[in-house]
């Protein structure tokens, strides 16, 4: 695949998005380095290094997407969704458990997460199928049978895992789309009436591990020292900054280890605690600007094609965000989700970069775009 790349589609770069997105990358990479630091002498974890590399390329793919024209990648979709999907199988068979998951595969030393491809791969896939499957005045329950297969698939394999929060992410990204898809009236209905009466019986598929997370989320005091240790710490870090917070590198919670998972899943309640409620106001401002940039890249493309990848792209970042910060806040039971360019971790940070790589690339072409 040859890639061309026409010079004055950097005219029309959307260059706020993206010096918002390195700058929350550069953001994430210094918070990462002072969860490392536990105490003056004593050796910093090496993640805020493998962050660094990981958005080394992260950066290159990104050039590489924004050269791409979109409509090339959703030539190429349904192989992306094929690779993804032999991926999540082969976490089955050669993959490495972690904490009670088996979610990773290792190739040449390196360790991904095939589950968080999944999302971008669902997107792709489903923008594409829709595209070439337009209906007029939205989906129907007939018109809704390809997709939903497209997101079982995928669904059951994350969820078998066991990764309930990506799993209910892949979710999230299928009734986004929904939103530029349409749903007839009736079937909107049906469906909603549906997912309600569905959600009740859920409950008796979910492992022990997870209704104990629920059982937390609704009283984190009934077991403080136990299922509640995490989010309860993680409240307490985040209240301690108040409003100016307590300086970098000087967060009690995080240097004094009382906060787990503190370069991961709970890396927002370290910023709070060290920038204040002012600091986590500004990340959150920044985050909008992506989300918002998206969300006009959505409805300003001039094709079906590319407004539904700039959804899927956007939900991505925006249900992570949502779902990561009300979960740290004891807002939502913790499920595992990483906070968008913070979260240490290569593979989320691959995928967002892909997602804002797939809405520069949108937005650049609005005005070149040749039907």
């Amino acid at each position: 695949m040859a890639i061309k790349i026409d010079r004055r589609l950097f005219t029309d770069l959307n260059w706020s998005l993206l010096f918002v997105t390195l700058l929350c990358t550069i953001i994430g990479v210094v918070n990462i380095f002072s969860t490392g630091v536990i105490a003056p002498g004593v050796e910093q974890t090496p993640f805020y290094l493998k962050q660094l590399r990981w958005a080394g390329i992260a950066f290159i793919l990104l050039i590489i997407l924004i050269s791409i024209d979109y409509r090339t990648i959703g030539r190429y979709s349904y192989l992306i969704y094929v690779l993804a999907i032999i991926l999540l199988a082969m976490v089955d068979f050669v993959g490495h458990e972690s904490r009670g998951s088996q979610r990773w595969l290792n190739f040449f030393g390196v360790s991904i997460q095939p589950s968080e491809f999944m999302k971008i791969a669902m997107v792709f896939v489903l923008a594409k199928y829709v595209s070439d499957n337009k209906q007029k005045g939205g989906y129907g329950f007939k018109e809704l049978i390809k997709p939903l297969l497209l997101l079982m698939i995928p669904f059951w394999l994350v969820l078998k895992q066991p990764d309930l929060g990506t799993a209910i992410m892949i979710l999230l990204i299928f009734l986004s789309m929904l939103i530029v898809v349409g749903l007839k009236k009736k079937e909107t209905i049906i469906f909603s009436l549906l997912s309600v009466c569905a959600m009740p019986f859920l409950w008796f598929l979910l492992k022990d591990y997870q209704k104990i997370r629920i059982m937390t989320f609704l009283d984190p005091s009934r077991d403080p020292f136990g299922s509640g240790y995490h989010i309860t710490q993680s409240i307490i870090a985040a209240g301690s900054g108040q409003i100016l917070g307590k300086g970098f590198m000087e967060g009690s919670q995080t240097k004094l280890q009382f906060l787990p998972e503190q370069h991961t899943d709970f890396v927002f309640s370290v910023f709070a605690e060290e920038w204040g409620f002012l600091g986590a106001i500004l990340l959150l401002l920044l985050l909008l600007h992506i989300i918002l940039s998206g969300i006009k890249i959505t409805y300003a493309s001039r094709d079906y094609l590319g407004s539904l990848l700039a959804m899927g792209a956007t939900a991505i970042i925006f249900w992570e965000s949502v779902i990561n910060i009300g979960m740290v806040l004891g807002l939502l039971p913790v499920v595992g989700i990483p906070l968008p360019f913070m979260s240490y971790g290569g593979s989320s940070l691959l995928v967002v970069f892909i997602c804002v790589g797939v809405l520069l690339s949108v937005s650049m072409r609005r005005f070149s775009l040749q039907e």
